[in-house]
Formats: structure tokens, C-alpha cells, sequence
């Protein structure tokens, strides 16, 4: 074997056609998807819906891409990564074009549903996807770049989308977020899919039926619940923080969070990779709960991006290390239930976040449920450290 045979044996290639398209189809598919958040609540208001419509077009998507996320992992590892993307990808568009046509509120929340089935569907797809064509050598950090797409997409996608609503109407908004997920659907084509592994080619004996939950993402799934529910806190009640603690512009925190995800995902990755998940997640879990700490204080500009410097960080390190472990636990003919589980703990989280931390807001005051969050992150540290104990003595034994 030569140099350079074993220089990409040791180091295989990350950036190739497949991965660049799939993260490039993905960027397109939030970019569409992200407009529609903060623009989709003034399209019901506009209708004449009240706060609790306003609330279900939340909610009822939530709750519909959490129900399909499971069996899409399913149907992945059996029915092929193609088929299932491709199909979500059309439920999505003709969701998103059905808005523009919609005549009454109830059609609305209607469409919320079906939109939610195809944006569980195609997520779940692309993480898998993207999961078998990264080198297992190079997974965490693979996952990190991989996911700035959804954070650039975070970042800019819905300033665009007020932008365009504001300017030429809500037409334009569905128009183009149906034309950006055309766009994804089209290059998806140039992605070379590899058909589902059986599991008698991955060296398991047939055995009873597998269920829609891989029980092995169960641990890492469950650390991710912990960052969810902290997560859901912050996107669902961190304006109306805002107006209680008097700082006038809250989109410094957003744009300083995404920020701070982006730079921090390709390092934390390549020290997933080199050094293990413990060197990422237990100093990830600092950085969150000083994050959470600040923002509870927080009464100006400066101490919000602070705030958001040190939770970008956390989240930024944690997420997809989670999820890159995930991958790393479960066979190839697994890996879409993985990921159903694993997105489907990330999605319930926080949607229990925005009830619970609602709920404790309510009672108290934001900074006080802020500051509680952090509890949440001594969970996650209780629960991961007690973990590699166990692993520990299980390894000596």
C-alpha cells in the first residue's frame, strides 16, 4: 500500500459530490422551511384566527412530525432511503403550495398536519442518508458541517421571509419556499443512494421483528431530551423575556447564537472523533448551563449576546455529537429507526419544553424559569455521568 493509499485510508474524504449535494439539498429544504416560521402566525392572524389558532399551527405540526418519525425510520431501513425521501419531499411541496390556496383557517391547520408528516419524513431521511455517507472516521465532524446548513438556514431564512412578506405578500413567501424545496427535490438526484442493508448482510442472524424505537439510540436520545426541553424554552419565550427584562431587540441573540453554532461544530467534531463523546459533551454542557445562567440576568444587549455566545457553544457541541453517537451505536440496517428515535426525542423535547417552562413562567417570572433550566442540565450531566460509570465497571469486569 502506498503514502497516499494509507494517508486516505487513515483520513478518508469527507467533502464528496454526495455529501456536498445532501448538505446543499438540506440548505435549501430550511431555507423554505424557515421563512414560513415567523410568517406563517401573521398569515392565520391576517384570516382573522385568534391566539389559540395561532398556537396550533405550532403545535399540530409538532405533534404530526413527532407521530411520523418513528415509522419513517422504519420504512427507511426497509423500504430504501429514496423512496422515503422523495415522497416526503412531495407531501412537504404540495403542503406548502396548498397554503396559498387555503380560504379559512381551519384549511390551514389542516395543511399543518400534512406539512408536519412530510418535514418528519424528509429530515429523518436526510440524516440518514447523510449518516451512510460519512466515514465512520470522520462522523462527528462530518455531522457538524453537515448540520451548519440548518444553521445557516436558521440564521437568515427568516429575516428573508419577513422581508419578502412584508414587500410583496405572503404569494411570494409560499412561492418561493415551494421553489426552494423543488430545488432540494432536484438535487437529490445527484445524491448516489446506497439501497437499505439487510440485516443478513450486516451479520445478523434473522430474528424476531424490529420495532419502530432502536433501543440503542434510547441513551443518547434521552440526553438529547434534556437540551430540547431548554431549547424550546428559549425559542418559544425569549421575546417575551425580552420585553420583561426591557432589552428592545432580541434578534441579537438569535444571530449570535447561530453564529456561535456555526464556528463550534467542526471543532467539536473532529474532537468527537479523535478524542471520544466525553470530551465533547461534558464541557458542552458547561457552556449550556453558564448560557442559561447569564440569560436569567441578562437586562442588556451586551449580557444577551453573552448569554448566547456561551448556549451557542453548548448546543453547538452537544447536538450533533449526540447524534453522530447515535449513529455510531446502531448497525447500518438500523440506522433509520436511530434516527427516528433520535429525532423524534429532540422534537417531544421541545414541545415539552414550551408546555413545562411555560407552565413554570407562569407561576414565577422567564428569568426565574431560565435560571431553573439549568437544572436541566445537571440532569443531562447526572445521567451521562453515571452512565460511563456503569460502562467503566462493565469494561473491568
Amino acid at each position: 500500500m502506498s503514502e497516499q493509499e494509507r494517508a486516505v485510508e487513515h483520513n478518508p474524504p469527507l467533502w464528496t459530490k454526495d455529501f456536498f449535494a445532501t448538505a446543499v439539498s438540506n440548505l435549501f429544504l430550511f431555507l423554505g422551511f424557515q421563512m414560513l416560521i415567523p410568517t406563517l402566525p401573521v398569515y392565520v392572524s391576517s384570516m382573522g384566527g385568534d391566539e389559540t389558532q395561532i398556537g396550533l399551527v405550532i403545535g399540530i405540526f409538532t405533534i404530526s412530525a413527532l407521530l411520523i418519525r418513528p415509522f419513517a425510520g422504519q420504512w427507511l431501513d426497509t423500504m430504501g432511503r429514496r423512496k422515503i425521501l422523495l415522497a416526503g419531499l412531495l407531501i412537504y411541496i404540495l403542503s406548502v403550495i396548498g397554503y396559498a390556496f387555503a380560504a379559512a383557517v381551519t384549511l390551514v391547520l389542516l395543511l399543518r398536519v400534512v406539512h408536519g408528516l412530510g418535514w418528519g419524513m424528509t429530515t429523518t431521511s436526510y440524516g440518514t442518508i447523510v449518516a451512510d455517507i460519512i466515514p465512520p472516521k470522520r462522523r462527528g465532524e462530518g455531522m457538524g458541517y453537515y448540520g451548519l446548513s440548518g444553521n445557516l438556514a436558521m440564521a437568515l431564512a427568516p429575516l428573508l421571509g419577513i422581508w419578502v412578506m412584508e414587500e410583496y405578500g405572503f404569494g411570494w413567501v409560499f412561492g418561493i419556499s415551494t421553489g426552494l424545496a423543488v430545488l432540494a427535490l432536484l438535487l437529490t438526484q445527484l445524491i448516489t443512494i446506497a439501497p437499505p442493508v439487510k440485516r443478513e448482510a450486516a451479520g445478523k442472524a434473522p430474528a424476531k421483528k424490529e420495532g419502530l424505537f432502536e433501543r440503542k439510540a434510547f441513551f443518547p436520545s434521552f440526553l438529547v431530551l434534556f437540551l430540547a426541553i431548554s431549547y424550546g424554552g428559549i425559542v418559544s419565550f425569549i421575546t417575551l423575556f425580552a420585553q420583561e427584562a426591557g432589552i428592545a431587540n432580541v434578534g441579537w441573540f438569535f444571530l449570535a447564537n447561530a453564529a456561535m453554532v456555526m464556528l463550534v461544530r467542526p471543532f467539536s467534531g473532529v474532537l468527537f472523533d479523535r478524542k471520544g463523546h466525553q470530551w465533547v459533551l461534558l464541557p458542552g454542557a458547561v457552556f449550556t448551563a453558564a448560557g442559561l445562567l447569564l440569560l436569567s440576568y441578562t437586562h442588556s444587549v451586551a449580557m444577551l449576546i453573552a448569554a448566547a455566545v456561551c448556549y451557542g457553544i453548548g448546543f453547538g457541541a452537544i447536538q450533533p455529537s449526540l447524534q453522530a453517537w447515535t449513529i455510531n451505536r446502531v448497525p447500518p440496517h438500523r440506522r433509520g429507526a436511530a434516527n427516528g428515535t433520535y429525532f423524534s426525542a429532540f422534537d417531544l423535547g421541545i414541545g415539552a419544553g414550551a408546555m413545562l417552562l411555560g407552565a413554570v413562567a407562569k407561576v414565577t417570572s422567564y428569568a426565574l424559569m431560565y435560571r431553573l433550566s439549568v437544572l436541566l442540565v445537571v440532569g443531562y450531566v447526572l445521567a451521562y455521568v453515571v452512565y460511563m460509570l456503569r460502562e467503566r465497571k462493565v469494561e473491568k469486569a
